[in-house]
């Protein structure tokens, strides 16, 4: 029945500021939609997955649930990056054998992880 994940979207205030940094901070680049007056910015993920945009419905503030994995090829190199860039970050954690992994957040609180090999 399902063939793969079209788009994950994240729930923001601000579109603006969410197309910086989802486009610009985060490297995303220019969205494939873009329709403000929709409430509704898309960017290609990068890899072979779905892609991901930020839409103004629904937004209640930060909050749990599904949480996006951005996959890079090395977790605390992106760290790094991203540090350098402001964005907030949680170290990272490897778990031996299997992932290393951290969470990173956007400028609205909305949690976001990546993860590489261990």
């Amino acid at each position: 029945m399902f063939r793969g994940i079209a788009v994950v979207s994240i729930p923001v205030p601000d579109l603006e500021a969410a197309r910086r940094f989802y486009g610009e901070t985060l490297g995303l680049g220019t969205p494939v939609y873009d329709l403000p007056e929709a409430g509704w910015i898309e960017f290609a993920s990068g890899g072979r997955g779905g892609n991901v945009s930020v839409t103004t419905e629904g937004w209640e503030g930060p909050r749990g649930g599904a949480t996006i994995v951005f996959d890079v090829a090395d977790c605390a190199a992106a760290v790094e990056g991203l540090r350098a860039r402001g964005v907030r970050c949680d170290d990272p954690q490897t778990f031996p054998g299997y992932v290393t992994f951290a969470s990173f957040y956007d400028p609205f609180g909305n949690r976001l992880q990546m993860c590489s090999p261990a």
